[in-house]
C-alpha cells in the first residue's frame, strides 16, 4: 500500500510560518555573515573617518533665571508659591515663550556681537582669511543666531543660553555676552517703562489732586449753606432720631396720663347727692381726708338710723339733730368730691397742653429728620466723590513714588545664576554616536544585501526547496564528490584528499564510491534514495527508471551509477543503460571503451545479451551508448528502442537509464514515455528554480510519470545543512568504531572488519 508522506505532515500554522521565516533569515545571515560584517565594518569606519574630518565644535552655556513677578522696591511681591489659576498659568507660559524669542532676537544678538567684536572674528564665519569688505554687526548677529540655542530647564524658571563655536574661549565669551546683553535689554526696557510710568503718574496725580480740592470745597460750602454741624451727618441723624424717640416716649406717657385723668373725671361725675358715700375706690385709697369725711357721713347716717329704730319720729329733736349732722356731713363730702373733680379737670387741662406741646415738638423733629435725609443724599454724593478722589490720589501718589524709586534702584527680574565656562570637550562631531549610527546603517545595509542576494539566488539548495518550489517528492540527496566548476588542479587535490579519507586509489572513479566505500556517507545516501524508490510505489515498482536533469552538468550519471549500484547491492539484477547518445560517459566508468552499445542494438548489429556485460559490482550490468549516431532522437523514437527497453525490463529486475538533459534536447522526454518512472536530478546550489520548472513542464507535456527529485553534489558543510539528520552523511556514515586491543565495548565483535569487508 502506498503511503503519502504529505498526509503525515502536520498542518502549518501561522506561528510555524513565522518561525520558519525567522529560521530562514538566521540561515541567510549565517550564510552571508562575512558580507554583513564587512558592511558594518566599512560603515563604522566610514563614520569614524567622516567624524575625524569634521571640525571640533565646543559649547558654552549661561544659566539665567526668569522671574515673571519681579520684586517691587517697597518689598511688595506677588506670591508665586501658591498654585496658579488657569489664566495665570497661561500668562506665565506666554511670558516665558516671549522671553525665549527675545533672547534670540536681532537686538540682543547684535548687542552681544558688538560687545565681543564678533564682526572682526572672521574665523567665526568659516572664513580662512579676512574678507575684502568688513563684516557688519548685523551680519554678525544674523550668523550668531545659528549658533545660539535657548533650552529651558524643565520644571523651573531657569533657562540655558547655549553658544557653540569652534574656539572654546570664544564660545565662553559669546555666551556671557549674549546673557549680559539680554539682561541689559530687559533692564533698559524696565527702566524705560518705569520712567514713562513716572511721567504719566505725575500728570495723573496733579489732575486728581485738583479734583480732590474741588470736591473738598464743594463739601464745605454745602455744610455752610445747609447749616450742618461739623460732626458727621450720621451723628446728627442719630441725635434727631434719639430726640424723636424721646419725644415719642414723652407724648405716649402724657397721653396715658390724660386717659387716666379722663377716667377719674368720669368716675367722679357719677357721684350723686343721694348716694354721696358711694365713691370710686381709687379716690378713697388716694385721699385719707375723703375717707374720713365719708366715714363721718356714714356715722351720721347710722346714728339717725339708730334713733329712728328706737321709735323716735322724724320730728324728734334728736332725729332732727341727727338729720342736721347727716346733711352737714353730706355737704362736706360732696364739697370735697367737687374739689377733687375740679383738681382733676385742672390736671386734665395741663395734660392737654402738654400733649399739644409734645406733639408739636415731635412733628418739628420729624420735619428736621426728613429735611436732614434729603441733605444727607447730596452730602453723601459729595463726600463719596471726595473719598474716591482721595483714595485715587493716595494710590497714584504711592505708585508714583514706587516707580520713581524703582527707576533709581534699577530693579531687574532677570538674574544671572551661572556664568559661562570654557568648555573642555567638543559636542560635535559625536564620534561614538556617529560610529554607532554607521554600524546600525551598515547592519541594515548588510541585511539588505543579504536579502537581495538571497532573493536573486534562485537556486535549489535544500529538500524543503524542492518540495515547496517544485511540488514533487524529494527522494534523497547525494553529498558532493567533485565540483565540475573547479580547475583540474582542484580536482586532482580533492581526489587525493577523498582517496586518503576513503582509503581509495587516487585514480579511482567517484561514480563508483558506493561500491568502493559501501559504509560511507555517500553510500548511505544512495541506499536512502533506493529505499525511497522501493517504497514510493511498492505495489507497482519502478522496474525501468529514467534518470535525467533539466540542464547539463547536474550529475545525472553519478546519481544513476550510485542508484544502480545500491539496487545491485540489494540482490537485484540491475542494468544501467547509457541513453545519452550525444555525450556518453558510462563506457569510461566501467572500462567499456570501444565496446558495442545501445546504438549497435538499435541498428541491428548486436543483441541485448551481447552488449549487456557484468561490472565490478555484483548483480550490476552495464550497456554503454555505443557509437554516437547523427540522429539520436530518431533512434530513441523508434520501435526498436521501445523493443530494446522491453527486453531489458524482462531480462533484468531493475533497469536504470542515464539520459541527456531535458532542456537541451528532446531525448529524455521521448524516453520518459517508455519507462515506469522518471527521476529528476537537481544540482544543489546550482540548478535554478526556473530551469527546474521548465524541465518538469517538459515532462508534464508528454505525461511522463515523475517519481521525484534528487539533490546532487550537496555540500554538507554549508549552513543550510547544519541539522542533526545529516550528521552521519557528514561523518562518513554509521561505520564501525575502531577498537583498541582488549577493548570490551559493544563493537568488540566487529574487530578486524574493515570497510572492504562489506564491499560487494
Amino acid at each position: 500500500m502506498s503511503i503519502d508522506a504529505r498526509k503525515l505532515t502536520p498542518a502549518v500554522t501561522a506561528m510555524d510560518e513565522a518561525a520558519a521565516t525567522a529560521v530562514n533569515a538566521m540561515k541567510a545571515i549565517r550564510k552571508h555573515w562575512p558580507m554583513l560584517v564587512a558592511c558594518i565594518v566599512v560603515a563604522t569606519g566610514g563614520a569614524l573617518v567622516y567624524s575625524k574630518s569634521l571640525p571640533r565644535v565646543y559649547e558654552s552655556q549661561v544659566m539665567i533665571e526668569l522671574d515673571p513677578s519681579a520684586t517691587r522696591p517697597l518689598g511688595d511681591k506677588m506670591d508665586t508659591v501658591m498654585p496658579l489659576g488657569p489664566g495665570e498659568f497661561i500668562e506665565n507660559r506666554e511670558y516665558y515663550e516671549t522671553q525665549y524669542k527675545i533672547i534670540t532676537s536681532s537686538k540682543v544678538l547684535e548687542a552681544a556681537a558688538r560687545d565681543v567684536g564678533l564682526a572682526n572674528e572672521y574665523t567665526f564665519f568659516g572664513l580662512k582669511a579676512p574678507p575684502a569688505t568688513p563684516l557688519t554687526v548685523t551680519q554678525a548677529g544674523a550668523t550668531l543666531r545659528t549658533h545660539v540655542t535657548v533650552e529651558p530647564v524643565r520644571n523651573s524658571r531657569l533657562v540655558l543660553i547655549k553658544v557653540d563655536d569652534t574656539v572654546p574661549a570664544r564660545a565662553k565669551k559669546i555666551a556671557d555676552a549674549v546673557g549680559n546683553a539680554y539682561m541689559a535689554l530687559n533692564l533698559e526696557k524696565a527702566i524705560s517703562a518705569t520712567s514713562d510710568s513716572v511721567v504719566w503718574l505725575n500728570g495723573q496725580v496733579d489732575s486728581v489732586k485738583k479734583d480732590l480740592e474741588i470736591n473738598e470745597n464743594a463739601l464745605h460750602e454745602f455744610k455752610q449753606q445747609n447749616d450742618l454741624p461739623s460732626t458727621s451727618l450720621n451723628e446728627s441723624s442719630n441725635m434727631i432720631r434719639q430726640e424723636m424717640l424721646d419725644l415719642d416716649t414723652a407724648l405716649t406717657r402724657t397721653r396715658t396720663r390724660k386717659q387716666e385723668l379722663l377716667a377719674r373725671h368720669a368716675e367722679l361725675s357719677k357721684v350723686a347727692s343721694d348716694s354721696a358715700d358711694i365713691l370710686p375706690a381709687s379716690e378713697l385709697l388716694s385721699s385719707e381726708f375723703l375717707q374720713r369725711m365719708r366715714s363721718e357721713y356714714q356715722e351720721a347716717l347710722r346714728a339717725r338710723s339708730s334713733l329712728l329704730a328706737e321709735g323716735k319720729g322724724p320730728n324728734h329733736p334728736l332725729v332732727k339733730a341727727a338729720d342736721g349732722k347727716v346733711n352737714e356731713a353730706k355737704a362736706a363730702l360732696l364739697a370735697e368730691v367737687k374739689n377733687i373733680q375740679g383738681a382733676v379737670e385742672r390736671d386734665l387741662a395741663v395734660v392737654n397742653r402738654e400733649e399739644a406741646g409734645e406733639a408739636g415738638l415731635y412733628e418739628a423733629a420729624h420735619r428736621r429728620a426728613v429735611d436732614l435725609n434729603m441733605k444727607e443724599i447730596e452730602y453723601h454724593r459729595l463726600d463719596r466723590s471726595r473719598d474716591q478722589n482721595e483714595k485715587l490720589y493716595a494710590m497714584l501718589l504711592e505708585h508714583m513714588k514706587e516707580a520713581d524709586l524703582a527707576r533709581m534702584m534699577k530693579v531687574n527680574n532677570i538674574h544671572l545664576v551661572e556664568a559661562a565656562i570654557v568648555p573642555g570637550m567638543p559636542i560635535f562631531p559625536r564620534t561614538g554616536y556617529n560610529m554607532f549610527l554607521g554600524g546600525v546603517l551598515g547592519l541594515f545595509l548588510g541585511l539588505g544585501l543579504v536579502w537581495l542576494r538571497e532573493s536573486l539566488d534562485s537556486s535549489l539548495k535544500t529538500p524543503e526547496d524542492v518540495e515547496r518550489v517544485l511540488g514533487i517528492t524529494f527522494l534523497g540527496l547525494l553529498p558532493a564528490i567533485e565540483d565540475g566548476t573547479k580547475s583540474p588542479m582542484y580536482y586532482t587535490q580533492k581526489r587525493k584528499r577523498l582517496a586518503r579519507r576513503m582509503a581509495l586509489d587516487p585514480n579511482g572513479r567517484p561514480e563508483l564510491i558506493v561500491h568502493d566505500r559501501p559504509v560511507s556517507g555517500i553510500a548511505e545516501a544512495a541506499r536512502s534514495i533506493r529505499t525511497n524508490l522501493m517504497f514510493t510505489n511498492p505495489d507497482r515498482p519502478y522496474r525501468k527508471l529514467l534518470v535525467t536533469s533539466a540542464a547539463p552538468s547536474e550529475g545525472k550519471t553519478t546519481i544513476a551509477c550510485s542508484i544502480a549500484i545500491a539496487l545491485a547491492q540489494s540482490g537485484q539484477r540491475t542494468c544501467i543503460i547509457d541513453c545519452d547518445l550525444r555525450r556518453p560517459r558510462l563506457h569510461r566508468i566501467f572500462d567499456r571503451t570501444g565496446d558495442q552499445g545501445v546504438t549497435n542494438v538499435l541498428v541491428g548489429e548486436a543483441t541485448l545479451e551481447e552488449v549487456a556485460r557484468p561490472t565490478v559490482v555484483e548483480n550490476l550490468f552495464s550497456i554503454p551508448a555505443g557509437p554516437i549516431p547523427p540522429n539520436p532522437a530518431d533512434l530513441l523514437h523508434s520501435d526498436r528502442f521501445k523493443k530494446f527497453l522491453e527486453d531489458a525490463g524482462k531480462t533484468f529486475d531493475r533497469v536504470v537509464i542515464d539520459s541527456p538533459p531535458l532542456i537541451a534536447v528532446t531525448d529524455s522526454a521521448i524516453i520518459s514515455t517508455l519507462v515506469d518512472g522518471t527521476m529528476l536530478v537537481l544540482r544543489a546550489f546550482r540548478t535554478t528554480r526556473a530551469v527546474s520548472r521548465q524541465g518538469l513542464r517538459t515532462l508534464a507535456d508528454v505525461d511522463a510519470p515523475v517519481v521525484g527529485a534528487v539533490l546532487n553534489a550537496v555540500d554538507l558543510t554549508r549552513h543550510e545543512y547544519a541539522y542533526f539528520q545529516y550528521y552521519y552523511y557528514k561523518k562518513e556514515g554509521y561505520a564501525p568504531l575502531p577498537t583498541s586491543k582488549g577493548d570490551g565495548g559493544d563493537d568488540a565483535s566487529n574487530e578486524g572488519q574493515g570497510p572492504q569487508d562489506f564491499a560487494g
